[in-house]
C-alpha cells in the first residue's frame, strides 16, 4: 500500500481496492435480484470496478501535479478557457453530471502563467472525485489562486445532474450554474468583462 492521500483536509484514502469494489458491485447486483452469474453481468463487476478506478481517478491526484509548468511571459491580462468538458459524479447517488466550465484569470504582476491545457487538466483533478458541483467550483478557483497565485480567478461551471433527470424529479435539460470569483474579478467591471466573454459565441 502507498502512503494515502490527504483530500484538502476531507479525510485521506488509500490505493484503489479493485477486488473489494468488484465484490461490492456483485452485491450490488444482488440486492437489486439480479444474478450475477448470468451470462451478460458475469464481468459486469469487474468492468465496474476498472471504470470506477478511471473515473475516480482525481482521488489520487494533487493540483500541483498538473500546475507545474509555468511561464514568466509578463501577460498582465485576463487569461480564459472557455467549455472545458466536464464529466463528474454527484456523491449523493453515485450518478454522473456533465457539461462545461470556464476558467479565467488574471496573472500575478510578473506575469507568471500557466499552459491552457493544463487548466483543463485542472478541471479534471477535481471532477474525477465523488462530488458536488459547488465545491468542484471553489476548489478550482482555490487551487489557481494558492498554486500560481494570480491577481484574480473566475470559474463558472454549468452542468447537467443525471440524479435530477433520470430519478425523483426527473427534469432532463435543467442546468445548475455555479460561480466562484477571487481577487481583482471581485470587481464589478472586471468581472463583467470576464462574463461577457464566457457569454460570447
Amino acid at each position: 500500500m502507498t502512503d494515502p492521500v490527504t483530500l484538502d483536509g476531507e479525510g485521506s484514502i488509500g490505493e484503489f481496492d479493485e477486488k473489494r469494489a468488484e465484490n461490492a458491485v456483485r452485491e450490488l447486483l444482488i440486492a437489486v435480484g439480479e444474478d450475477p452469474d448470468r451470462e451478460g453481468l458475469r464481468e459486469t463487476p469487474g468492468r465496474v470496478a476498472r471504470a470506477y478506478k478511471e473515473i475516480f481517478a482525481g482521488l489520487w491526484q494533487q493540483p500541483e501535479d498538473v500546475l507545474t509548468t509555468t511561464f514568466d511571459l509578463g501577460h498582465d491580462e485576463m487569461v480564459l478557457v472557455k467549455d472545458i468538458e466536464v464529466f463528474s459524479t454527484c456523491e449523493h447517488h453515485l450518478v454522473p453530471f456533465r457539461g462545461v466550465a470556464h476558467v479565467g484569470y488574471i496573472p500575478s504582476t510578473s506575469g507568471k502563467i500557466t499552459g491552457l491545457s493544463k487548466l483543463a487538466r485542472l478541471v479534471d483533478v477535481y471532477a474525477r472525485r465523488p462530488q458536488v458541483q459547488e465545491r468542484l467550483t471553489t476548489q478550482i478557483a482555490d487551487s489557481l489562486m494558492g498554486i500560481l497565485e494570480p491577481r484574480g480567478v473566475i470559474v463558472v461551471i454549468e452542468c447537467e445532474h443525471m440524479c435530477m433527470s433520470m430519478r425523483g424529479i426527473r427534469k432532463p435539460g435543467a442546468k445548475t450554474i455555479t460561480s466562484a470569483v477571487r481577487g481583482q474579478l471581485r470587481d464589478a467591471a472586471t468581472r463583467n468583462e470576464a462574463m461577457s466573454l464566457i457569454m460570447a459565441d
